[in-house]
């Protein structure tokens, strides 16, 4: 990525997200060709970042949307995703939101439970409508994931497992409001190992036969997301032979398969600005304290995430310290124990992968508004999203004050 982030900084000031867009169509098209021996839709996961700029440049490529929100939905309408390569997905959609998802004729929504099944029935009986659905199924595989974005065993909160999702389709072939359409799995995210990816689809295609024994057939076999990126030293899976290992497990299927890549396709892509304010010591601990922080990007404090991170200076005097911002909680922090060059007030600080979960994940605690976000694309840099002001952040408050 060869993005100048100090010039940057001058032109929009700091902190500031960059996404390389180059970056974005290689991995969107590396994960497409993957799949080119079959019918396929690259569904792209908008909660991963969803700028409205990164969806329509996906768009632009062909893709669909995976959303988890009607909000989403609306983004990905918004930006001209046709509504027949939208999956609403969710493990708790509210009841305006099933109404809405059934009156925009989205490709489908994808179930987690028999209690939503059964809202979902009656929503599109009082509209007259018919329900597309597609199931998402368990299949109590341990993904081999940090514990907060593992979805595939009994003890996460998503899906149903075999036997319920094999009622759950006989109840959509004899509803007149309900129809059975796809398939799902996610067994979570940053995967990178292969074996797991490969028996829950086995799991998953097996039933799919079954289904068909009895006369459902079904259109979509969804495999989700949840591909690893580098953050550190991950050893990741080839693309090839994880588009050829679902392939495989499909053989004798007359099925299109679904892909929802998010952080695939923009973690990697995206590049978090800070600049340092000033540095102090506590007793023998160093701190290193930037402009920005855990309301900026939080993985760090959320899930312990490491992400890499480079001063830009040329200060060969490198010592241990804590990377940290102003927020007033002891969890705000980007690092701990990392060993970083001595700095100087207004030095750039990169925080590399930040395309995923970073952004979306940003709030406005202690006031503070959220930041930039620029798009590189040919060599050229432009602003997909104002930095947020204090008349931002009240704009929903103050008519309310007495």
């Amino acid at each position: 990525m060869s993005i100048n982030f100090k010039e940057l900084a001058k032109k929009y000031d700091t902190p500031y997200y960059v996404y390389d867009f180059d970056y974005i169509s290689e991995k969107y098209t590396e994960l497409k060709t993957a799949f080119k021996a079959r019918k396929s839709l690259i569904a792209y996961a908008v909660k991963a970042n969803s700028n409205l700029s990164v969806i329509k440049h996906l768009a632009n490529l062909g893709a669909g949307a995976d959303c988890v929100s009607i909000g989403e939905v609306k983004r990905a309408l918004k930006v001209g995703i046709a509504p027949y390569k939208i999956i609403f997905s969710g493990v708790g959609k509210i009841d305006s939101e099933i109404r809405q998802a059934l009156e925009l004729g989205i490709l489908m929504i994808n179930v987690e439970s028999d209690a939503e099944l059964n809202r979902v029935e009656l929503i599109a009986r009082e509209l007259n409508l018919v329900a597309r659905i597609s199931i998402r199924v368990n299949p109590n595989i341990d993904p081999q994931t940090h514990p907060y974005i593992s979805t595939g065993l009994h003890e996460n909160k998503f899906g149903v497992d075999i036997d319920t999702a094999k009622r759950m389709y006989i109840q959509c072939k004899n509803s007149e409001h309900l129809e059975p359409t796809g398939i799902h799995l996610h067994i979570g995210s940053q995967l990178t190992q292969l074996e797991p990816i490969k028996e829950s689809v086995k799991i998953v295609a097996d039933l799919v036969r079954n289904l068909a024994a009895i006369k459902i057939e079904l259109s979509f076999f969804d495999v989700g997301g949840g591909l690893g990126i580098i953050y550190d030293d991950e050893k990741l899976i080839d693309t090839n032979e994880y588009a050829q290992s679902i392939l495989e497990c499909l053989f004798g299927l007359d099925i299109t398969v679904v892909c929802e890549p998010g952080r695939f396709i923009v973690g990697n892509a995206g590049t978090f600005v800070t600049k340092v304010l000033y540095e102090k010591v506590n007793g023998n601990k160093r701190f290193v304290i930037v402009d920005g922080a855990m309301n900026d990007l939080i993985r760090p404090s959320l899930y312990n995430a490491y992400h890499k991170i480079e001063v830009l200076n040329e200060n060969k005097d490198i010592s241990d310290c804590n990377l940290v911002g102003p927020v007033c909680e002891s969890g705000d922090f980007f690092a701990k124990n990392i060993q970083l060059p001595k700095t100087e007030h207004n030095d750039i600080v990169a925080i590399y992968s930040a395309g995923a979960y970073c952004f979306t994940m940003a709030s406005n605690y202690n006031t503070r508004g959220r930041v930039a976000e620029i798009a590189f694309e040919n060599q050229e840099d432009r602003l997909i999203r104002r930095r947020e002001t204090f008349e931002n952040i009240i704009s929903l408050e103050e008519e309310f004050i007495k």
